[in-house]
């Protein structure tokens, strides 16, 4: 299944939860926010969403700085 992360398209297997796929990419939970389908979620809900076809999903770093 077809589904776009930070704008390029990658292949998921169906019925793979946003969580899930955070965990996949190795991706720090505690350091990002996911914006699913241009509406920002909460971390608590990552478990409950199952991605579809063509969802759209952004993963957005925090970074420190000064």
């Amino acid at each position: 299944m077809k589904i776009t992360i930070n704008g390029k398209e990658e292949v998921v297997r169906k019925g793979m939860t946003v969580a899930e796929l955070i965990e996949l990419k190795k991706v720090n939970p505690d350091a990002v926010i996911v914006e699913y389908n241009h509406d920002f979620i909460k971390r608590e809900a990552w478990v409950d969403i199952v991605l579809e076809e063509n969802d759209v999903l952004e993963v957005l770093r925090f970074v420190g700085g000064g």
